[in-house]
């Protein structure tokens, strides 16, 4: 096998860290001992038991700031991996490995589009940062959002920001998310009185009381979206309900669902939609919301059209902006003020059994990087 380059070898090394949430595995200090030597100011935070990390090139604004995540999800079954999942391996081009594509692939061409940035100019405009945390693919309450909050208290404001989520459908850089909606969930518990089937007049079914009220609640159009964002979407996630046994009416039924929202609505106005239409169907209830993440767009200007051309230069590609997809942590640097986008590499295997991704994409990837950051500041784009 020829040398390796600088990124995919450090990604490898990266990715031979078990780091499943929410444990970093030493990944940071990686991070750290490649950039504290450029000059970046390191300041490790660590919020319960999630480690995160801040390294900051430079003092003066404008601010860009790469943000990502050294946690990965479990494996699942590893008799279904062709190889260790933390040993990784490169099979016909492929990169294989947990966390190649989601994201320490994006990790690594941060540092490597730093490393040469900064070597070719040291005095550059403004400030880098990266903002980097092991609490994303977990309940994300001790990362990023804890992260920002600290920033904010002492007025550190990020003015560009690039999310390493990994974007891309069918070639790096053929997606750029722009934008992402709104995430609320729910827990409901329908309340019945449990008692045999044979006498149901002495129960009451809560199953039967849902049944409706579901059937309304999934047919209901919510909105009709807009030119950045598809329609409001509803899915009912889990049903739980009954003891076991079949001539038992069960005494409760729970009920998790999820919205997906666009900026054509907000959180509020769902919750309240959602509670009238379980008065108007009399069902005795309970229901807890939590709201995991705002609609966020950022239009074409500075750091959209630095990515998209950042692209052609290096790919050829033109891009397409999108706001498709789950969540990620840069629902909780967009409501700052920062414009955000997320950039990363193919996401067809990300959180499934041989995750991989194409060795050389890593390498156009952190060229794409240091074009941007060449374009943000310079003079020099």
């Amino acid at each position: 096998m020829s040398e390796l380059s600088p990124t995919l070898q450090f990604a490898m090394d990266l990715i031979r860290r078990p780091s499943v949430t929410p444990d970093d595995a030493d990944c940071q200090q990686m991070m750290i001992s490649r950039l504290q030597p450029l000059g970046f100011e390191v300041e490790q935070m660590r919020f319960g038991e999630v480690d995160n990390l801040w390294l900051r090139r430079g003092s003066e604004g404008p601010l860009f700031a790469f943000a990502g995540h050294t946690d990965v999800v479990p494996t699942g079954s590893l008799e279904q991996w062709h190889s260790n999942p933390f040993q990784p391996e490169i099979h016909d081009g492929m990169l294989f490995g947990r966390g190649a594509a989601d994201m320490k692939g994006s990790l690594a061409a941060f540092v490597t589009a730093c490393e040469r940035f900064v070597q070719r100019h040291p005095d550059h405009k403004g400030s880098i940062a990266l903002l980097i945390t092991a609490d994303e693919e977990g309940p994300a309450i001790n990362g990023t959002r804890k992260v920002v909050e600290a920033l904010q208290q002492r007025g550190e404001t990020i003015d560009w920001c690039l999310v390493g989520e990994p974007s891309s459908t069918a070639s790096l850089g053929d997606v750029v998310k722009n934008g992402r909606r709104g995430s609320l969930g729910a827990d409901l518990w329908i309340k019945g009185i449990q008692g045999h089937v044979a006498y149901p007049h002495l129960a009451q079914n809560p199953i039967h009381q849902a049944l409706p009220f579901l059937a309304e609640l999934a047919a209901t159009e919510w909105d009709q979206g807009n030119a950045f964002f598809p329609p409001t979407s509803f899915q009912i996630s889990n049903i739980q309900s009954g003891t076991g046994a079949t001539n038992v009416i069960p005494g409760e039924a729970h009920v998790m669902f999820n919205f997906r929202f666009s900026t054509e609505t907000s959180a509020p106005e769902l919750q309240a939609r959602v509670e009238a239409m379980l008065e108007r169907h009399g069902v005795d209830h309970e229901i807890e919301w939590r709201l995991f993440g705002e609609p966020f767009l950022t239009s074409r200007g500075e750091l959209v059209d630095a990515t998209v051309a950042a692209i052609r230069d290096v790919t050829g590609t033109d891009t397409e902006l999108s706001t498709s997809g789950g969540t990620s942590d840069g629902r909780f640097i967009a409501p700052t003020g920062a414009q955000v986008v997320e950039l990363g590499p193919c996401n067809a295997t990300i959180h499934k059994v041989n995750e991989c991704v194409k060795a050389s994409d890593l390498d156009l990837l952190s060229q794409v990087y240091q074009n941007i950051l060449q374009r943000l500041l310079t003079d020099t784009p």
